[in-house]
């Protein structure tokens, strides 16, 4: 919950939170956001990691910082994927992962308490 509101707060938008943890060992969840220009990515990704120093967390990765379609932050359990419009739509995530259920942003503060960390 914490990685998909800091992406709410920067207007990050159409964000899906994926439960792959019976389909995958990469993650428990990927969290997937559209923004509308690069400068966005930027805040995007700066806000999450902000959330999780204040909350005595860190990023475990982060791919494609300086790309203008799609970023990667690996959170260790969750796996934040910051798309222009034009690359979501390109690679589909949401089509690929299909089978994962899909949480809403309300409902996955009701599970953030079960999760290994609050990066959700």
């Amino acid at each position: 919950m914490l990685c998909a509101k800091a992406a709410s707060d920067k207007k990050a938008g159409d964000i899906i939170i994926l439960d792959v943890r019976k389909i995958s060992s990469i993650a428990d969840y990927f969290i997937i956001c559209t923004v509308t220009s690069i400068r966005q990515i930027k805040a995007v990704h700066e806000n999450i990691d902000k959330a999780l120093s204040a909350a005595g967390e860190s990023l475990h990765h982060v791919e494609g910082a300086d790309s203008s379609q799609w970023v990667l932050v690996d959170c260790y359990d969750v796996v934040i994927h910051i798309f222009n419009e034009e690359a979501r739509n390109y690679y589909s995530l949401e089509r690929l992962w299909g089978d994962a259920p899909r949480l809403e942003l309300e409902k996955a503060e009701k599970r953030k308490k079960v999760t290994h960390r609050a990066t959700l």
